[in-house]
Parts: C-alpha cells; sequence; structure tokens
C-alpha cells in the first residue's frame, strides 16, 4: 500500500494572474508557498486537510468533468461573503436529497466549485 503524506490539487490556468487574483482575493485562500517568478511562478494555497497549486499555464480549460469540492462551516454566510466580493453564483445554497447544503460558483476557467455544508445531524458527521 503507498503511504500518503501529503496531497494537492495541480491547475494549468488559462490566465494565471486571473485566477490567482480569483482564488486568493475572491475566494481569500491563504498562500501555503509560492515558487519561481513572473506571471507563470506557481502559488500553493491552503484547501483545508489539502492543498491547491496553480502553477504554468495551460491551452485549454480544465475539463468539464473535473470538480473542486471545498466544505465550509456556514454555507450561507459563504454566499453572502463571497457575493459581496463579486464571485459568480452558478446555484445558490440548496439542500441536496442526500442531506448536504450546496452551492456552486467557477473559477475563471470554468471550473465547478462546490461550496458544501454538512449539517450537524447529517450521517457524516457521526462515528460508528
Amino acid at each position: 500500500m503507498v503511504h500518503v503524506l501529503s496531497s494537492r490539487t495541480l491547475l494549468r490556468p488559462t490566465d494565471p494572474e486571473r485566477s490567482r487574483t480569483f482564488y486568493g482575493q475572491a475566494l481569500g485562500l491563504a498562500v501555503h508557498r509560492e515558487f519561481g517568478t513572473g506571471p507563470e511562478r506557481g502559488t500553493v494555497y491552503f484547501l483545508g486537510g489539502g492543498f491547491l497549486e496553480l502553477s504554468g499555464r495551460g491551452d485549454t480549460p480544465p475539463s468539464g468533468d473535473l470538480r473542486l469540492w471545498l466544505q465550509v462551516a456556514d454555507v450561507a454566510a459563504a454566499h453572502d461573503e463571497l457575493r459581496a466580493r463579486g464571485v459568480p453564483i452558478l446555484r445558490p445554497p440548496v439542500q441536496e436529497p442526500w442531506g448536504l447544503i450546496e452551492m456552486w460558483i467557477a473559477d475563471p476557467d470554468g471550473l465547478h466549485i462546490g461550496v458544501i455544508e454538512v449539517p450537524a445531524d447529517h450521517p457524516l458527521r457521526s462515528r460508528p
């Protein structure tokens, strides 16, 4: 078995500066580290228990099959904060049939990002 010590998601945005502005300012993610120089330098953001790295430049936006899932404590507060920062909301918070409260936004390349609240009574919060 592979012993995983850490993980991160790597994105190759079509416009790195625009994506850095989105993730760093609009979403307010904290920077873990930066490397390299110039507009295509790498930036690694804290993403809860993982990391999100923007590095290099992609020729095309990511596949529509790729999604990011960000769990927050209060999705209604996140909705208000992101809307105030001008982040386009694809779908406001809705409690899904499976119990999670989900809101959907998109990054500048169209990558769909689920902003998710796990309610206190949801099975994900219980331990057998």
